[in-house]
């Protein structure tokens, strides 16, 4: 403290002001016995009276009532000063102790539950300027914004008396992420139209003039796409995604590319099984594609026909069982080629016994159902690319048959399967589909023939009386040629090429079915 100054009282000052009421009462009795002075407004002073811990309200010590029913209690000098003072300043002191103002050593301040209801009146402005201003003064002001911090601060207080610098610096940190996250969400209220006026465009809709986006971190994942980059798994902040509800029941560390592939094996599983009324359906995915995919009778005959599709790709793959894992299945899938992780639904205990003494270095998952994608961001450096999810938006009743011949029910029931898959495979993409099961697939080709042929080669005879699907028009018949030379009968497409007479003069030629749908799935 600079010399020539009357030092400040020696006990030390709380301010507490908290929407979240967890652990407050007890909180609070513990700064008591530390001999803090407690100051506290609204609602958390009630609670306070309720629980008779002494206390000051915040119009004790400004001399001001609340008013305009609530929205200005603790803006006021007495309260900011206090917290602000850089204390190292002799005239910040000086200011002090000529304005009568109680230098603040913590604060204790969380936010109204904005996320939670949207409206102008859960529009927190005293809060977040309590919060900023203490986290800005970290230096001498430690800030709390949730209540899980509320142990190991008293456990510091106790031990040390103070917090020492690092503490402060870390909840100073989470301070600003707490309010960054909250103006986030007022942001995303406002581009979402809640506001009287204030509904937007339909493309300002999905993505507006500028994005606020607040996530936390959930997990730090064994490491990123290689073993040398650094990778973690976060959560948009007040959500729950599937992840955080994973039960994993045996195996080493997920990393990066794990949880990208489960994810994308999860979600597809269950887009098979919605498709097929609730077929038991199974999905064998390797780096985010499927080696093999079917619906069954029964998840181990599902699972038996997707391993066939293609056994060699299935090796350290992500095997996804749409349903509860028993032991019968767990006895089939661990005579199967090693798979890196295995999810489903649940798992019986006899299976996840059997999965770990055959398989002991699978990553056994049990998932709840995937939630909607939502909004998709990728980024590389400071550009980002957004968008709204792919979805299937043109159902197969709306599908046009251009071609003279009509599908048979079976043959529609694999186009469908084999469109669905294809939408879920890296671009150029050709899926062939038989009897329930996607049996060749051809990903990430830069030639649609090439992807073709990559889809005929790995269905081989199964290809005869196969439906296909293309996640693009055919931009000449050669590549609708090559499928209906391996004895393709039926095919899906989205049309709109310069060439589709020349593409639907090809599939009368062969005699095939020939689906237009009318949307594109690329997926990069």
């Amino acid at each position: 403290m600079p010399s020539g100054l009357i030092k400040r009282k020696s006990v030390m000052r709380a301010l507490l002001s908290v929407w979240d009421k967890t652990g407050l009462v007890d909180f609070a009795s513990a700064l008591k016995k530390l001999g803090y002075e407690l100051v506290a407004s609204g609602g958390t002073a009630s609670a306070l009276r309720d629980a008779n811990i002494a206390h000051l309200d915040v119009a004790d010590v400004t001399n001001s009532p609340e008013m305009l029913g609530g929205r200005v209690k603790t803006l006021h000098p007495k309260i900011h000063g206090g917290i602000l003072a850089d204390r190292s300043k002799e005239q910040h002191l000086k200011d002090l102790i000529d304005n009568n103002i109680e230098a603040i050593d913590l604060v204790v301040c969380n936010l109204y539950p904005f996320s939670s209801n949207p409206s102008v009146e859960l529009i927190d402005i005293g809060g977040p300027t309590m919060v900023r201003a203490a986290a800005k003064n970290h230096e001498y002001v430690g800030i709390l914004t949730n209540p899980s911090q509320y142990g190991e601060v008293i456990d510091e207080l106790t031990a040390n008396g103070s917090l020492s610098p690092a503490t402060r610096h870390r909840l100073a940190r989470a301070a600003f992420a707490h309010t960054a996250t909250y103006d986030a969400a007022i942001v995303t209220w406002f581009d979402q139209g809640g506001v009287i006026g204030g509904a937007p465009n339909a493309t300002d809709a999905i993505v507006p003039e500028s994005l606020h986006l607040s996530f936390e971190r959930a997990d730090i994942v064994r490491y990123g796409e290689n073993p040398h980059q650094v990778g973690a798994r976060y959560r948009r902040s007040g959500s729950s995604p599937w992840w955080d509800g994973v039960v994993k029941h045996a195996g080493s560390a997920l990393s990066y590319l794990n949880l990208f592939d489960a994810d994308a094996a999860w979600r597809l599983v269950h887009e098979l099984s919605a498709d097929a009324a609730g077929a038991p359906a199974v999905a064998i995915i390797k780096h985010a594609n499927a080696s093999g995919a079917a619906v069954g009778v029964s998840l181990v005959d599902a699972f038996a026909k997707a391993l066939a599709a293609d056994p060699q790709s299935a090796f350290g793959g992500i095997v996804a069982v749409g349903g509860r894992l028993e032991a019968d299945l767990a006895e089939t899938i661990a005579a199967g080629p090693q798979a890196d992780v295995i999810i489903a639904s649940s798992m019986s205990n006899e299976a996840i016994a059997t999965l770990i003494t055959r398989r002991k270095a699978t990553r056994l998952l049990s998932a709840p159902a995937p939630e909607p994608l939502g909004l998709s961001v990728r980024t590389f450096g400071d550009t980002a690319l957004v968008q709204n999810a792919d979805e299937l938006i043109v159902r197969p009743s709306e599908w046009r048959c251009v071609s003279e011949r009509q599908p048979t029910d079976q043959e529609m029931q694999d186009l469908i399967i084999a469109w669905r898959v294809c939408a879920r495979t890296t671009s150029n993409a050709i899926v062939i589909a038989k009897d329930g099961v996607a049996v060749g697939v051809g990903a990430g080709q830069q030639s649609r023939v090439v992807a073709a042929g990559i889809a005929t080669t790995k269905a081989g005879d199964l290809a005869r009386g196969a439906a296909a699907s293309s996640d693009a028009f055919f931009p000449f018949a050669d590549g609708l040629e090559a499928l209906t030379s391996a004895g393709v009968v039926a095919v899906v497409q989205p049309g709109g090429s310069v060439r589709d007479a020349d593409v639907i003069a090809a599939a009368n030629a062969a005699g095939i079915v020939l689906m237009m749908t009318g949307e594109r799935h690329f997926r990069h």
